[in-house]
């Protein structure tokens, strides 16, 4: 019987700015339907590899795939399968939230009458539905967060990467962002792979990666980690893989 190939693939990637190993030798994989955290200190990596795997960087050492397509030489059928939500904010902000995700599914081929449904429905589900006039500069962070995840989902993909996608935001708004992605991947099925340095963002049931200086230190469950590391939580366990002492449910 032959399985399904998961959600990500990332096999042996590495990857250098000049002398600087940004990457060395990455493995891990994201399973269909799993929400999956990368947790890492800044500059640890982890927005080097998003940029590998939606190629804005091309890979030299190793290989991706996203649902069994090799994101090298498959680019657009791999991409067309993934919806991401980049660290740095993207909306026109001079748009209207309903104008910035027509004119996004547009770039996706996706035009009229079925855009303007796509994105009404999106927003119905990121519970924005009456803000879709609105001017986009007038929402708060955490609501401009939620139209960037309706948006990187218009395409219909099948799995969300998302960097740092709570960075800037209070408590409240980044439970709610939190919240709103985990019930994505309860209810509609998604994979997810969720990039963080807050510990307090893991749960003990997550797939986590521990991503240090370009190397994985830990790949399984939050609490396999942890019961492995002899740990109490997984911020203990992130001080006894890295050494690294966290602070303020963060660990950079």
């Amino acid at each position: 019987m032959t399985h399904a190939p998961p959600a990500l693939r990332i096999a042996h990637v590495s990857h250098s700015y000049g002398a600087r190993q940004a990457l060395d030798d990455v493995s891990f994989c994201v399973e269909r339907g799993r929400f999956a955290v990368l947790l890492g200190l800044n500059g640890a990596g982890k927005s080097t590899l998003f940029a590998l795997v939606t190629r804005l960087y091309a890979t030299r050492d190793g290989a991706i795939e996203i649902f069994g397509c090799d994101v090298a030489r498959e680019s657009s059928e791999a991409l067309r399968r993934v919806g991401v939500v980049f660290q740095a904010r993207t909306l026109d902000l001079e748009l209207s939230v309903v104008q910035n995700l027509v004119y996004h599914a547009a770039l996706h081929g996706v035009g009229g009458t079925e855009a303007k449904r796509r994105a009404e429905a999106a927003l119905q589900r990121a519970g924005l539905a009456g803000r879709a006039h609105d001017k986009t500069r007038n929402l708060s962070g955490g609501q401009m967060r939620r139209v960037e995840i309706a948006r990187a989902l218009l395409h219909e993909p099948r799995l969300l990467l998302l960097d740092e996608p709570t960075v800037g935001l209070d408590i409240k708004a980044r439970a709610e962002i939190l919240a709103h992605v985990r019930d994505l991947v309860d209810r509609e099925g998604l994979a997810v792979l969720w990039t963080t340095h807050l510990i307090d963002e893991v749960k003990e049931s997550d797939a986590v990666v521990i991503l240090h200086e370009g190397k994985t230190l830990a790949i399984g469950t939050a609490a396999a980690i942890i019961a492995s590391s002899g740990a109490q939580n997984i911020g203990e366990a992130f001080e006894r893989l890295t050494g690294v002492e966290t602070a303020n449910g963060g660990v950079g």
